[in-house]
């Protein structure tokens, strides 16, 4: 049962934040479509790669779970002067809206809730992976580039796709598969109010998590 607090949340997000026309299902499809586009593009610009080349890929990886941990730890988690916006979006809306009580959608209007808008995802590869990207293809080569490109726009559709699969429900095929079961109770237990600014902040894999002994052990 939803406590009645998060039932009250939910109503508030619904009402600021979701339109009548919003379609939850069109919100997936167009972030995975701009994703796997711009992942299909920069692979197919790859040309030769050379074994020192493919060392971009678990390079951006590590880079990309290093970025994940401590923009969650930080501004999500403390609300900061100039990024008040993501400390109201993640710890006032969407941990008031999901709890470890009531982690999963109501219905598919709720995607909302944890998808990032789309103009954002724009602005992701726009301020952030194209500079990057920019800069390895001048100064290393462009095979390194797109390597870097692909590898983090694809991590970051991983990461949109496993938030998304932790808020659907435990019973649900997605949620019933060994892995996602494993991860979706990591990540719920952050959502305990209790210890969300203090474990787990790691949402794809935890590994910054157990670099920086903030995954969270029962023995605690």
């Amino acid at each position: 049962m939803t406590p009645q607090s998060v039932e009250q949340a939910r109503a508030a997000f619904r009402r600021r934040r979701i339109s009548a026309g919003y379609s939850g299902p069109l919100h997936l499809t167009i972030t995975v479509t701009i994703s796997v586009l711009v992942a299909v593009f920069s692979i197919a610009m790859l040309d030769d790669v050379t074994a020192f080349e493919w060392y971009t890929v678990p390079l951006t990886i590590l880079y990309a779970n290093l970025s994940e941990y401590l923009g969650h730890r930080g501004p999500m988690h403390h609300k900061k002067r100039f990024l008040s916006a993501i400390f109201q979006r993640h710890t006032v809306e969407h941990h008031s809206f999901f709890t470890n009580e009531a982690p999963s959608f109501d219905s598919n209007q709720d995607y909302k809730a944890v998808l990032f808008p789309p103009l954002l995802i724009v602005f992701f590869i726009v301020s952030f992976a194209v500079p990057v990207g920019a800069l390895l293809y001048f100064f290393v080569s462009p095979n390194v580039c797109f390597l870097f490109i692909a590898t983090a726009i694809l991590y970051f559709l991983n990461y949109e796709l496993l938030h998304f699969a932790y808020h659907m429900g435990p019973d649900s095929w997605v949620g019933r598969l060994p892995v996602i079961r494993r991860l979706r109770q990591h990540h719920i237990i952050h959502h305990d109010r209790s210890l969300m600014t203090r474990y787990n902040f790691n949402i794809t894999y935890p590994i910054c998590d157990a670099l920086f002994g903030t995954l969270y052990r029962p023995s605690r």
